[in-house]
């Protein structure tokens, strides 16, 4: 019997990226920033720079299970810092004069090159387990339920991800037991053991964890979270106490505040000096030909941390004292012809980039509701209040994938609020910039609930 794990090379696949992208960036300096000058400072205090904003960054943590669009965001993040690292380094070493132009196209080119190198080995290791059957996991699964046999589906599916599925175990029906599981975990070289909590008892866990730790087994958990939207659990130490975090936010992070903050002002400053500047007028002349009224509609709703703030539109509807009260339906008689328009294209929402610059909203996030509806919602769904965790935005993954214009059942406020629960502890720049491309393209063909 061996307590080693096969060796499958997988352990050397970091320091060999750490060595091939510290070549890069190094080389490419030389091409760049250097000219023809040897400097020994540069080459040192770069390659440890890297290093450090590799760490920071988690760039190389890059699994079998990664998502593609996971790793363009790690490689997106880490040529931010990088270039604010570069930009630092000129400014503290004049003598080499290096300029901010050659910093950028030196950081455009390393990390060109940095990302068809990663994604070269992510997509060749994915073919290589397809094709060859190697860097492979060999699994078992504790305990018999939906997700587990979810999680037996995907691994039989997904051969690219490198998890050999062998056997599944039931122990609550006494079909098999703890001491039957260990040993063929043993005699087949079992590498992962996938256990259910909702089918084990307290006293099987504890077994399982000691079996696992002492023959170097790597044990994970799939939780019973029926009830839960999130499962993603952080864990950390109060002195020698462990403690689980409900949820992890990225926005909490003080340099992804930073980076979707100054994104906000950009794409924001834009709208309004590139496109609203000339369209107010247009839009505003054709709402009063129509009827009388204010050209812009205000709207108390509630924001991050649950603070109101006055959400801005252009008037789609006849001024009515019911607009703060009743969603819109399909065929309401409160809309104008031009609302009708201005709804069905949602350039009724373009006022709210002002909201988004002045820091109330971002230009994604989960849609604000009327105060008189967070009020209801709050109290009869599950989870409604975690939306609140970040800024509301004027386009979010919810109404990207659906769930848009009015609330018909609650269903349809249930998936809103898994989808921006899903939004909240999986946000990166990349998926932002993926729901404004979707949310223009929608606009373009036209949505049912566009009313």
């Amino acid at each position: 019997m061996s307590l080693f794990k096969q060796g499958r090379y997988s352990g050397y696949l970091r320091p060999i990226s750490y060595i091939i992208d510290l070549s890069i960036i190094n080389t490419l300096a030389v091409l760049y920033l250097l000219e023809k000058t040897n400097s020994l400072v540069f080459v040192v205090f770069i390659s440890l720079g890297w290093m450090l904003i590799s760490i920071y960054s988690k760039f190389y943590e890059v699994y079998r299970y990664t998502r593609p669009v996971d790793i363009l965001s790690l490689v997106f993040r880490q040529a931010i810092l990088f270039l604010l690292f570069i930009f630092a380094f000129s400014g503290l070493y004049h003598e080499l004069k290096i300029y901010p132009k050659p910093i950028v196209k030196y950081t455009i080119a390393s990390f060109i090159l940095i990302s068809i190198f990663k994604f070269m080995v992510y997509y060749l290791l994915q073919r290589y387990r397809i094709s060859f059957g190697g860097n492979y996991r060999n699994t078992v699964i504790f305990g018999v339920n939906k997700k587990t046999i979810a999680l037996k589906s995907f691994f039989n599916e997904n051969p690219e991800y490198g998890y050999s599925y062998k056997k599944t175990f039931n122990f609550k029906e006494k079909e098999d037991s703890l001491v039957q599981a260990f040993n063929y975990i043993l005699q087949e070289g079992i590498d992962e053991i996938y256990c259910s909590i909702s089918e084990l008892t307290n006293a099987q866990i504890a077994d399982i964890v000691d079996f696992a730790d002492n023959n170097l087994k790597i044990l994970k958990f799939i939780p019973d979270s029926k009830e839960i939207y999130s499962k993603k659990l952080r864990y950390e130490y109060y002195d020698y106490i462990p403690v689980l975090t409900l949820r992890t936010i990225p926005l909490e992070d003080s340099v992804n505040m930073i980076i979707k903050r100054s994104f906000d002002i950009l794409f924001s400053s834009f709208i309004i000096i590139f496109v609203l500047s000339w369209l107010t007028p247009i839009i505003a002349i054709l709402i009063k030909l129509e009827s009388k009224g204010p050209v812009f509609f205000k709207q108390s709703r509630n924001g991050f941390n649950y603070k109101e703030f006055d959400c801005y539109k252009f008037r789609s509807m006849t001024p009515n004292k019911d607009a703060d009260l009743y969603q819109v339906t399909r065929g309401d008689h409160r809309i104008t012809k031009i609302g009708k328009f201005l709804r069905k294209t949602s350039i009724d929402e373009l006022p709210q980039f002002f909201n988004v610059l002045f820091g109330d909203m971002s230009v994604v996030g989960p849609r604000p509701h009327m105060v008189s509806h967070t009020h209801m919602y709050a109290k009869k769904i599950d989870k409604f209040m975690v939306r609140h965790f970040v800024k509301p935005g004027i386009t979010g993954l919810a109404q990207v994938s659906g769930y848009r214009g009015e609330v018909e059942t609650d269903k349809d406020i249930i998936g809103r609020v898994k989808l921006d629960i899903f939004y909240i502890e999986n946000w990166s720049l990349l998926l932002d910039l993926k729901i404004i491309a979707q949310t223009f393209i929608n606009a373009v063909k036209g949505e049912d609930k566009a009313y």
